[in-house]
């Protein structure tokens, strides 16, 4: 993105410059505004140091290292917040590193064999990493200790390694799960009343422009409550568990969620007893409060829109303090997850047959066969370090590849100037645990707060593992930086230029997608009253889910370079006007459910067959569309604030018109 030249202050006659630096780049160095967990903080912490002390203890030192590189797959692995994901989160992904180690150190010194054994690897590894997140880890840990079995010495027999290095996964996972006894549930309790702190701030910003923004708050605490309970609810059947109790409280947060776009479409702010009363239903939530349910002083509704947000709200109130819900009447909104066999069923499916995932497993598997031939036939000391650049550039769900490896260059920089001091300063033995300590608990904390750094953080705990193992001290630190540059080139030709995907980004038929769902949620939301409500729920919530997933592409596409950038940028305006549609559609159902006429059918088709032909001339065109039929309507009806937006979008997506 070209930078535009700031003029200011400047002498009579004269323009002073100021170049300011690129957006990608700017939004990738500013620090995003994440909380640190404290806890996994310390978990870092001790899970690399205390292998490395034990190593020391038993003058065994280089597998002291090996089980630390293993404990930092773990940190770097331990994302969840319920218990059992973190399970499957670290200890999943922990077996496909031992594989992966196992065959790096099989072909460890033998050339082409090598080259041609890493790049199989990263095929498998591209591929299976489209399935999903822990598939995603687990992919990236098989050829990130593939890499590293064939480019380090290991200690024999073969076997020794893959075990070493799971052992430290199995350490922080074991440090992990010392507090299940204690927070057993916690975290899903936590989801769902931070859910209903969520809804409060939607309905205090109901009538005012803050509104947009709060909306996509309650939609990821939404996704992040529901994934929670249901991946718990998959093995938990029983009618009287505490997490049914849990379930039914989130599920009665949906009204509420519901209402809120017909409170905001009447342009003033609801009463602040609203918000307050959904604030205390979050404290009982979390405190797993029982008893009477306390008088709510409501002010008296009048218009549909008020009387939705009031019934929902006593509504909510009843089930919250209610001990014991009726087990019978509670229904899972999104539908609980496939049993596991089904879903590897569909994962295989998805790996075998999907070209998406056909096309990253090749541009893994080039870009990694041309850093090992590239290193196989120029002497670069430690040439594993190259093929590790590769895999965390290319990583898929991280954000642009264009991006990633410039800010992938800029953090290994500084991570490297925090690795010369301590291999200079910092004597080899005894004196390197409490210095992993402390580079160990930046990891958790950095990664926070962005992929650069990220990279510094973990820059120089993976120099002093090195270290520990080859014993080059200093000299490691000018090799890894060139290393670096020379696989972000490599990521950047070989995995970015060459593939025309990747400048020519697909956004538009994401977001022509969109607009069919939403489409297919205006017609289910007027139908006939005899329609199933459990459908229009489910319909909302996946159409949610998915414009969530939408927003999150376009985001991304906002960091690379023109023309990706630019074109994002300019029709991010319709995301959110597709938002917005959902949300006026929202708003008229419930306006029609609380004494509003419902409309005529004819109208509801119109506007759903205006949306379907905005999704097709999206889909035809890769810059304007020209869609210029007229919906016709009165404008005081349930449908006018749907007829508004429809019209919104248009205008954005066809400017001429």
């Amino acid at each position: 993105m070209r930078a535009q030249p700031n003029v200011d202050n400047a002498p009579a006659g004269r323009g002073r410059v100021r170049l300011a630096p690129p957006e990608w780049l700017v939004s990738g160095l500013r620090p995003q505004s994440t909380p640190i967990v404290w806890p996994a903080v310390a978990r870092a912490g001790i899970g690399l140091a205390a292998p490395l002390a034990v190593g020391f203890a038993t003058d065994q030192p280089t597998y002291g290292a090996l089980v630390s590189m293993g404990a930092l797959s773990g940190v770097i692995g331990d994302t969840a917040d319920a218990y059992r994901m973190r399970v499957f989160n670290i200890a999943v992904p922990q077996l496909f590193g031992a594989i992966g180690v196992t065959l790096g150190t099989l072909v460890y010194g033998e050339g082409w064999l090598a080259v041609a054994a890493l790049t199989l690897v990263a095929l498998v590894s591209g591929m299976i990493s489209s399935i999903g997140a822990v598939a995603s880890v687990s992919g990236l840990l098989l050829l990130l200790n593939a890499v590293v079995g064939a480019g380090l010495p290991m200690p024999s027999p073969w076997w020794k390694a893959p075990l070493l290095l799971t052992l430290g996964g199995l350490f922080v996972l074991l440090l992990t799960l010392l507090g299940w006894p204690l927070r057993n549930r916690v975290p899903e309790r936590a989801a769902v009343a931070a859910t209903y702190r969520a809804v409060a701030d939607l309905l205090e910003a109901a009538g005012t422009p803050a509104y947009d923004a709060r909306r996509q708050t309650v939609t990821q605490s939404l996704n992040t409550a529901y994934d929670l309970v249901l991946a718990r609810r998959t093995r938990d059947h029983g009618r009287r568990s505490p997490l049914v109790r849990l379930l039914a409280q989130l599920n009665v947060v949906i009204p509420l969620v519901e209402a809120a776009p017909a409170a905001h479409l009447r342009g003033r702010p609801l009463p602040p007893e609203i918000p307050s009363a959904v604030r205390e239903l979050a404290t009982a939530v979390e405190q797993a409060r029982t008893g009477p349910v306390p008088d709510l002083a409501l002010p008296e509704p009048a218009k549909p829109s008020e009387r939705a947000v009031d019934a929902a709200l006593r509504h909510a109130a009843v089930v919250v303090h209610k001990p014991d819900p009726d087990p019978y009447n509670v229904d899972d909104r999104l539908g609980r997850p496939a049993a596991l066999r089904i879903r590897l069923r569909r994962g295989t499916r998805n790996v075998l047959f999907s070209q998406a995932s056909w096309r990253y497993g090749l541009r893994l598997a080039l870009c990694i066969g041309l850093a090992q031939a590239l290193v196989s036939l120029v002497a670069v000391p430690r040439s594993y370090w190259v093929a590790l650049t590769v895999t965390f550039v290319l990583k898929p769900d991280f954000g642009s590849v264009f991006s990633r490896a410039v800010l992938r260059a800029l953090g290994t920089a500084v991570g490297l100037v925090t690795a010369a001091a301590v291999l200079a300063e910092v004597p080899r033995g005894w004196w390197d645990v409490p210095v992993m300590v402390v580079l160990a608990a930046l990891i958790p904390a950095f990664s926070a707060k962005g992929y650069a750094f990220q990279t510094a953080a973990i820059t120089p705990v993976i120099l002093l593992l090195s270290d520990v193992l080859n014993h080059q001290g200093f000299g490691l630190v000018l090799p890894r930086l060139w290393d670096s540059l020379i696989g972000c080139g490599i990521a950047l030709v070989a995995g970015y230029l060459l593939w025309p995907e990747s400048w020519h980004t697909r956004i538009g038929d994401r977001l022509a997608d969109a607009v069919e769902e939403a489409a297919a949620y205006v017609e289910c939301a007027f139908a006939s009253d005899g329609e199933d409500q459990g459908e229009r729920v489910r319909r909302r919530r996946r159409i949610y889910r998915d414009l969530s997933v939408v927003r999150s592409e376009f985001q991304r596409a906002l960091t690379e370079p023109p023309p990706t950038g630019a074109r994002a940028a300019a029709w991010w305006p319709l995301v959110v006007a597709v938002e917005r549609i959902v949300d006026a559609t929202t708003a008229g159902r419930v306006r029609v459910n609380h004494g509003a006429p419902p409309p005529p059918a004819s109208e509801v088709a119109e506007a759903a067959r205006e949306l379907r032909a905005l999704a097709a001339g999206l889909r035809a065109s890769a810059t304007l569309v020209e869609v210029r039929a007229s919906l016709t309507g009165p404008e005081e009806g349930v449908l006018g604030p749907l007829r508004q937006e429809v019209r919104a979008a248009r205008a954005i997506a066809s400017p001429s018109t």
